[in-house]
């Protein structure tokens, strides 16, 4: 029975050892990863409101329906990205995602503290290369620095009742995610 007991034990850690990796590398070798569901949402480094509830269920399954989405794809390789929303009465959020749907940063309305959420999406390169202006603040300008060169922004508006959802959705429809000049 003792020599049963170490053959045994090593099994189980090299088991749980594989599960782990397994279960870590599942989003870089999924097929049908985060981006690749989204990309038939709309197009590269432009703002897609997702209309259809059933769309957004098949892209981002667990959505909550009281809210309004809005996603855009980016890709950094040409220079960064300017993201815009104006906020909504009850809340507005945007989140940052890496290509294979890892969250990277997020802010809200009651964080931001403006009616209008604006950010400067850029890698490390570009971040490093802007130039150092002393008369512009980190509260006058928010910089969001990507770990990867591509990946999803989400901008969701919370319509706390359906009167209130025609108003979120143009709010929401009127965010931006363009080219930064």
């Amino acid at each position: 029975m003792k020599r049963l007991v170490v053959p045994i034990l090593a099994g189980l850690v090299l088991g749980a050892i594989v599960h782990l990796i397994g279960v870590l590398m599942m989003p870089y070798v999924a097929e049908r990863d985060a981006y690749a569901r989204l990309s038939g949402v709309g197009q590269v480094n432009a703002l897609a409101l997702i209309e259809d509830p059933r769309t957004l269920a098949t892209a981002l399954p667990a959505s909550d329906p009281a809210f309004v989405t809005a996603v855009c794809l980016y890709d950094l390789t040409e220079g960064p990205l300017k993201v815009r929303t104006p906020t909504t009465e009850d809340y507005t959020s945007i989140s940052f995602y890496t290509r294979y749907g890892l969250p990277f940063y997020a802010i809200n309305d009651r964080s931001a503290g403006r009616t209008v959420i604006e950010l400067d999406l850029m890698n490390a390169r570009q971040k490093a290369a802007m130039p150092e202006d002393e008369e512009v603040t980190v509260a006058d300008r928010l910089v969001v620095e990507s770990p990867t060169q591509e990946g999803i922004v989400i901008i969701r508006g919370m319509a706390r009742e359906r009167s209130a959802r025609d108003e979120v959705k143009a709010a929401i429809a009127s965010a931006s995610c363009t080219p930064a000049p």
